[in-house]
């Protein structure tokens, strides 16, 4: 959460798409530590199941808003070249 808000804080869309691609990166992070956390017995695979779903879901809408983001970077530079 807190990559995207300082990515959104950014002057420019490149540098929000580099910092929504640092959050995905971090929900990969999280997933990981959550198969350490069943592996060692502080989850139950119920919760795991559950959060990892969670994880997985928030890396989804990040990488849609990472391509959307890139879109606009794209429209945005094909704009300032064309003028």
């Amino acid at each position: 959460m807190s990559n995207i808000a300082e990515g959104f804080e950014r002057s420019y869309l490149g540098e929000f798409h580099q910092f929504l691609s640092i959050a995905k990166s971090s929900c990969a992070e999280v997933r990981s530590q959550l198969y350490v956390a069943l592996d060692v017995g502080y989850l139950e695979q119920v919760k795991f199941d559950q959060l990892l779903n969670q994880a997985e879901e928030v890396g989804k809408i990040i990488g849609g808003l990472r391509i959307s983001v890139s879109k606009q970077k794209d429209q945005q530079n094909s704009a300032t070249t064309t003028k």
